[in-house]
């Protein structure tokens, strides 16, 4: 093997090696972070049912969750991370840090303005408009958790310049303390007062205490790496932090649509949800009252686990792969840039694809055993397994149109994500419109999963005119290998589920007293048997067809495994 290229696999094996040992450490606490969500939701299922107060809320946290995916971990974070690591790069940690200084005090002063003038607008209307009761309850919810964009935000952007370092754990723990916090208000709630109202005005108090408690938990950490809180305006690199503002505010407004499309898409199915759904005490119907009460709470739930994979996984990838791409970018290393542009879409069949199919397959269990207590009835529950079916099917393209993106403004097209993006937007209030009449509520999930398809195909096809063309056929092999294995799963689930209902008809399942809740064994193992037994049968098949990126994902990666997996050039 010639010299040179001994050196490139030697640097792709140390380059990986890191790429891993971050993907697992965000992974791991991005997976503790998602089951505490899951328990937080099942808290706010029983607690508040799919009702009124539930439907305000999941709408109303829906505005500063949108402008922390844009404004803290997404446009903003995909303009800022490339400028931050150029400025690093080409003047040295002082000038990144002084560039750090300056986002954080424009996106700081920014978004208090906008906080405040929302809330005086939505103050103004609850004073002088004529609402009912549940439009009253939305817009108060809506202004007490607005303070929550401005902490959440800043608090992104420090873990940015964390990721900027390479240093992945504490931006990977932010999470876990919203839900702790959070699942310790769900507690306290009953004991503060039997009204849902007042229940969940605490829960938007606790939101605001944890987001505090995000921004203020990294300021250690980024002091240890040298971080200080300069005054940009003065003193050096004067000149090279405008120039990389002016960088981040001309491309700021592209990333930003671009990569919002996604959560405009489910802004936007919610309010459908809301608006279209039959009120719980109708004065009279109209016309327009075409989905069922409790619609716009189930699309919450079913997203919610919808964000699982893409959370531990989808959201784990892209950020380790983020700084790695546009180091590749900076430096013109493009074979390296397509090299693991390919490792990560494998990776992104080898995870998206099992997954969609036990959303699919355990939508209905996994509703009833998460969500199916208190005030949760089980028409809510047999609402929210179609939702989570709904959703379910478009997970794999949603975790590689979050990888995809990421590459684009790695190498500086800005474009690409943005006119897609714009025509995704049209297509899902097309399909909404389309759908709604014929499958009901299930239809706002479909039209999206649809789209999101559609966007992630078309954004590689043109991506691959910027930076050459991939190899497709390695990708292909992984697809068709996980296809079968995927296959595989499926009949295994089906036989599985199959298995315990004729063992619960011969009474084989011991039952617990009947509660009307899910604490039946019966109720657990129609969820523990398939999920376990597909799982299993997955991993097995996976490795038996030679499925190498299982191995790279869930064993302590080897330089000899790393040093097998060189994808060749077409």
């Amino acid at each position: 093997m010639p010299p040179a290229e001994r050196a490139r696999r030697s640097a792709r094996v140390r380059r990986l090696s890191g790429l891993f040992h971050g993907l697992r450490t965000v992974g791991l606490w991005t997976l503790i972070s998602r089951l505490l969500g899951l328990v937080r939701d099942m808290g706010m299922a029983a607690l508040f049912g799919n009702g009124t107060v539930f439907d305000a809320f999941s709408v109303a946290f829906r505005l500063p969750n949108l402008a922390r995916r844009l404004f803290g971990e997404g446009a903003l974070t995909a303009a800022f991370l490339p400028a931050l690591v150029r400025q690093r790069e080409q003047h040295g940690a002082e000038a990144g840090w002084r560039l750090a200084g300056a986002v954080l005090t424009g996106l700081g002063g920014l978004l208090l303005a906008i906080t405040v003038l929302l809330e005086i607008l939505l103050w103004s209307v609850l004073q002088f408009a004529p609402l009912n009761d549940d439009w009253r309850l939305l817009l108060v919810l809506s202004a007490e958790l607005l303070p929550y964009v401005v902490v959440i935000c800043l608090a992104a952007q420090a873990s940015v310049m964390l990721h900027s370092c390479n240093h992945f754990t504490w931006p990977a723990v932010l999470p876990v303390l919203l839900n702790v916090v959070w699942i310790a208000a769900l507690v306290a709630a009953p004991g503060w007062s039997s009204n849902p109202d007042t229940q969940i005005h605490l829960i938007c108090a606790a939101i605001l205490v944890a987001g505090l408690l995000q921004c203020l938990v990294p300021l250690p950490q980024l002091y240890q790496f040298g971080f200080r809180f300069h005054h940009f305006w003065k003193g050096p690199f004067r000149s090279q932090v405008d120039e990389s503002l002016r960088d981040i505010r001309r491309s700021l407004l592209a990333v930003l649509f671009g990569l919002s499309v996604s959560q405009i898409n489910i802004l936007a199915d919610g309010l459908f949800a809301w608006g279209l759904a039959i009120p719980e005490a109708p004065a009279r119907l109209e016309w327009w009252h075409i989905l069922e009460s409790g619609t716009a709470s189930a699309l919450y739930l079913g997203q919610r686990l919808y964000q699982f994979p893409l959370g531990v996984f989808g959201l784990a990838l892209g950020t380790v792969m983020f700084p790695l791409l546009a180091r590749h970018a900076e430096s013109g290393a493009m074979k390296e840039l397509r090299d693991d542009l390919l490792l990560g879409l494998r990776l992104v069949i080898v995870v998206g694809l099992p997954s969609a199919a036990g959303l699919v397959l355990l939508s209905r269990p996994l509703s009833v055993v998460l969500f199916q207590h208190g005030e949760f009835t089980v028409e809510d529950s047999a609402q929210t397994a179609r939702m989570i079916a709904a959703c379910g099917v478009g997970v794999w393209a949603g975790i590689g149109l979050l990888i995809v993106n990421r590459c684009c403004y790695a190498v500086g097209d800005r474009q690409t994500p943005l006119r897609i993006g714009i025509a995704s937007v049209v297509l899902n209030l097309v399909l909404n419109v389309l759908l709604l009449p014929l499958v009901g509520g299930p239809g706002l999930a479909i039209a999206t999963s649809i789209t999101t398809t559609i966007q992630c195909l078309v954004t590689v096809a043109v991506l691959q005119r910027r930076i050459g063309s991939i190899n497709w056929s390695r990708l292909q092999q992984t697809l068709n290998r996980t296809a079968i294995a995927t296959g595989l799963m499926t009949l295994t689930c089906l036989a599985s589920a199959a298995l315990v209902e004729w063992l619960n008809a011969q009474q084989a399942v011991p039952q617990l007293p009947d509660t009307g809740s899910s604490t039946s064994l019966y109720r657990l193992a129609t969820l523990i048997v398939p999920f376990v037994s597909g799982t299993t049968v997955f991993l097995v098949s996976g490795y038996l067809l030679g499925l190498t990126e299982l191995t790279l994902l869930l064993s302590r990666t080897r330089r000899d495994t790393l040093e097998a997996d060189q994808p060749d050039e077409m």
